[in-house]
């Protein structure tokens, strides 16, 4: 009998699966396609972290943790496929590293009741848990990023914009289209000119869209690529001598490996980030005897402590803290969706808490509520260093411009709420 898709990744998940582990949280990871080489270290952070409170601490509360793996290419249909094939082993949250699979699965685990947690992604307003029961996108989302990028851009520019122009180059998808809003906004409150130039997937060829900006000579880019449109972007941009400390990308343009194939031409360059930098963490100490030492790493831990691989890692972290919650207030170990999603709206990781998970200062206090899903939005710059191959904090967590973002966050939820005939609740 000749199995279709899902059914060949549903057989395929479950014959990786023990049945030992009591709490199951799927990876929907993407190690081939386009974007594999990103995907891979985001996803190998994920399994590690949940490898380490495993063989330290013997999973969490006394539970052990199932992380069964299932290829999405950075396919939206594949992602899909790869939910469906896993939610009925017990998943009790999804991550899928993606923003059109995020905006597919959003309406499905709203019915499904499981719990969406898209740090850093998907979509922006979903920050507003009135109407966005089951996502949550904390420590920051797109619209925070554009908002700090600019702040920062202030910040190099004595305090003015006033008749700068900025040039938003964008992967042509959702996710490149997601801070077009903000950034317009933004635009019209400081006084500079804002060009769109999209760049279609996967973005490899742009030389016409280098030799536009060549040819406008914009004061600022801001780079939110994906894969290997980024390391593109940033190769053109050194190719027509782009001053590279005037350029500056999201968080998801600011890995070692957008850099590093530039060689020299690179330095200087900035990006955003919502976390540390580096293996300098107590953390990382455990990593490597409990989890790399003994060889139980994904992939035998070649990425470690890179910038993707420790994103992957903080979403474990925040996933495993939401789970601790929820065991918290539900008075027993073996949590079920609903308890953990509780746990996310109780969620409190503080300085104090950090430290004594043994990553003192690595991320902004992530506190949710009821009503906010996607905390402080605060965020760093962080700037490449070609001669030291490293990436260095230049700046400390920036909050974004509430002012502008919060009133765009009410009208796109409350559309949101219309289309899909939803009538937020009330958190009082």
């Amino acid at each position: 009998m000749k199995l279709t898709f899902p059914a060949i990744v549903a057989a395929a998940v479950m014959a990786a699966a023990p049945a030992m582990a009591d709490l199951v949280v799927p990876n929907l990871s993407y190690r081939t396609g386009p974007y594999g080489a990103n995907g891979t270290q985001y996803a190998d952070g994920f399994n590690d972290y949940f490898t380490l409170l495993n063989e330290r601490d013997g999973g969490i509360g006394g539970e052990r943790v199932r992380v069964p793996e299932c290829e999405t290419a950075y396919n939206t249909e594949k992602g899909v496929e790869c939910y469906e094939a896993t939610k009925g082993q017990g998943a009790l949250v999804y991550n899928p590293l993606s923003t059109g699979i995020t905006y597919q699965l959003i309406p499905k685990v709203t019915v499904d009741h499981i719990p969406l947690y898209t740090p850093g992604y998907g979509r922006t307003s979903a920050k507003d848990g009135t109407v966005f029961e089951w996502v949550f996108n904390a420590p920051a989302n797109y619209w925070d990023g554009a908002s700090i990028a600019v702040k920062h851009l202030l910040d190099v520019n004595d305090g003015s914009l006033d008749g700068k122009s900025i040039a938003l180059v964008y992967h042509n998808s959702a996710y490149g289209k997601e801070p077009i809003r903000t950034l317009e906004e933004l635009s019209k409150k400081h006084g500079f000119k804002l060009t769109l130039i999209p760049v279609d997937a996967p973005g490899q060829e742009q030389k016409s869209q280098w030799l536009q900006i060549r040819r406008e000579r914009p004061d600022h880019v801001i780079l939110y690529g994906w894969g290997v449109m980024n390391q593109a972007a940033i190769q053109e941009a050194a190719n027509i001598r782009f001053p590279m400390e005037n350029m500056i990308g999201i968080w998801w343009s600011g890995s070692e490996l957008d850099v590093r194939p530039v060689g020299a031409g690179a330095n200087g360059y900035k990006s955003m980030t919502f976390h540390g930098v580096g293996t300098d963490y107590p953390m990382y100490d455990d990593m490597k005897q409990y989890v790399i030492d003994p060889g139980k790493a994904s992939q035998g831990g070649a990425h470690v402590g890179s910038v993707l691989y420790s994103r992957g890692m903080y979403a474990a972290l925040v996933i495993s803290e939401a789970i601790r919650k929820a065991q918290e207030l539900a008075g027993t170990s073996a949590v079920n969706a609903e308890q953990v999603r509780q746990g996310f709206e109780a969620l409190d990781i503080t300085p104090e808490r950090l430290v004594e998970l043994g990553l003192p200062d690595f991320g902004p206090e992530l506190a949710i509520t009821c009503d906010n899903h996607g905390g402080s939005g605060m965020a760093r710059v962080q700037q490449w260093d070609a001669a030291a191959g490293q990436w260095n904090l230049i700046t400390e967590f920036t909050s974004p411009d509430h002012e502008v973002l919060d009133p765009l966050i009410a009208e796109d939820s409350a559309a949101y709420a219309r289309e899909s005939n939803i009538t937020p609740r009330s958190c009082n």
